[in-house]
């Protein structure tokens, strides 16, 4: 970040200098002198900030020691562009030029400045962290998951003198707990079943996981992501012949293993900023805008039943938290004596006032308290119960892949199947969550927010 605010500021000074001795200088004839006054210090502060903060959106300071340099020029060049472009609209459109021919000329010194010199530096520092990777001097505790063949030829590979890649081995753990074939014995220990897994990487303070196993044995894999679901670490797998020719191998280093790193967070780090701003920002709307009709379904609540106004329950949240949801009550008092039950369409439990809430969906009003919070999103998987989460993961253990984000007070499986009367259907409307997380966006936000709206004014809420 201080390299990134040093270049941004020489390109932005070498730049002031051009204007006024090449673009200004042509529009009237005669050398413009330059003077350094306040606004040139002003800006001597503020762009620079301004090039940190856009790279901060695009995610460029985020794992640092994995930067790799083919994508540190590809990035840089792409937030460099639309910088850029900003700046000129923001700050240059206004000068005084002798053609538009001029614009282009300011156009491309202000870029080949600020990307000439933010590579430079960017180059530099990856080419260090390299050279320390290569020394050992810093690196990633690595497991490995499997007792193969392939494994032993990565390891060996990795091990070798000159390896940029950072792991540093500190074992390996098989499918079944037995080392039969201890192929990869005299390379790193035996630490026994994967399921030991998440102790070995507290133990261990593990940053990455190699999967060594056959990527077509699809319920081992399955496995072993389940067992790392809520672990923060890096996850990678041995590819073959048929992952390479699919196109899932990206490669990354040239000289490094290829390796097919699971990354199930599709969403840009720009993206989960402004996703966090548009909750904020709508929430306090909604509940600004709402508040006379919150107020008088509050007192239509309390008035159609006995019991309190809202209703609140221990649900589970991002990376398996518990938090308190918020929700008017459509349900009649201790509703759940007998222990935890979902609703059903024709619940005697619901109350008058209930069903109507329901139908239209404004019992979920108060949840966009639980997105100020930051206890859930606008969209999202619907968060369950410890009760029901721990029923659901008995048939389907890739539950859990749920908690990878917070959760929503509208979700896709919602949309497209409605709420869920009974386990079976939880997971049935489970692929549709899946499908979500693994391929969210804004875009996809706001076309299930859409969607929501439409049901919401239909009425076909339940």
């Amino acid at each position: 970040m201080i390299f990134d605010g040093i270049a941004g500021g020489i390109g932005w000074a070498l730049f002031f200098a051009y204007r006024k001795y090449i673009i200004e200088s042509d529009k009237f004839g005669y050398k413009i002198p330059v003077e350094l006054d306040k606004n040139f210090y002003l800006a001597l502060i503020l762009i620079p900030i301004y090039w940190i903060s856009l790279y901060f959106l695009a995610g460029h300071y985020k794992e640092v020691w994995r930067k790799s340099r083919i994508n540190e020029i590809s990035k840089t060049f792409t937030v460099t562009v639309i910088g850029v472009i900003l700046l000129f609209f923001a700050l240059l459109l206004d000068d005084e030029v002798r053609s538009y021919q001029s614009y282009y000329k300011s156009i491309l010194a202000l870029f080949a400045l600020n990307f000439g010199f933010t590579l430079f530096f960017r180059l530099i520092g990856a080419s260090y962290i390299k050279s320390q990777l290569r020394k050992k001097k810093i690196g990633f505790n690595t497991l490995v998951v499997g007792n193969t063949q392939k494994s032993y030829q990565l390891v060996t590979e990795l091990l070798a003198e000159g390896s940029t890649q950072g792991n540093i081995f500190k074992g390996y753990v098989s499918m079944n707990g037995v080392a039969s074939n201890h192929v990869l014995k005299d390379l790193i220990p035996n630490l026994g079943n994967f399921e030991n897994l998440p102790s070995l990487i507290k133990d261990l303070e593990i940053d990455e996981v190699i999967i060594g196993i056959e990527s077509s044995l699809h319920s081992d894999i399955n496995k072993v992501t389940n067992v790392l679901e809520d672990q923060q670490v890096v996850l990678k797998i041995i590819p073959d012949l048929f992952d390479m020719m699919s196109g899932q191998v990206k490669m990354n280093n040239v000289i490094g293993a290829a390796l097919i790193e699971i990354n199930h967070d599709s969403m840009p780090h720009w993206q989960k900023l402004t996703k966090r701003v548009i909750d904020v920002f709508s929430s306090a709307l909604v509940l600004l805008i709402a508040l006379p009709v919150f107020v008088i379904i509050a007192i239509a609540v309390k008035l159609g039943s006995a019991g309190p106004v809202f209703y609140k329950q221990i649900r589970i949240g991002y990376k398996g938290k518990p938090f308190h949801i918020l929700k008017f009550r459509t349900m009649i008092q201790n509703s759940e004596l007998g222990g935890p039950q979902l609703s059903s369409a024709n619940d005697s439990r619901i109350t008058p006032i209930g069903k109507w809430l329901r139908k239209y969906r404004l019992d979920e009003i108060p949840q966009f308290f639980n997105v100020l919070l930051g206890e859930m999103s606008l969209v999202g998987p619907r968060p369950e119960r410890k009760f029901f989460i721990d029923q659901i993961v008995q048939i389907a253990p890739h539950y859990k892949h749920l908690h990878r984000v917070k959760p929503g007070i509208t979700s896709w499986g919602q949309v497209k199947y409605g709420y869920a009367e009974n386990v079976d259907q939880m997971v049935e409307r489970l692929k549709f969550d899946i499908l979500y997380i693994e391929n969210r966006s804004i875009a996809i936000d706001f076309r299930i927010l859409i969607y929501t709206i439409l049901t919401v004014l239909q009425g076909k809420g339940r």
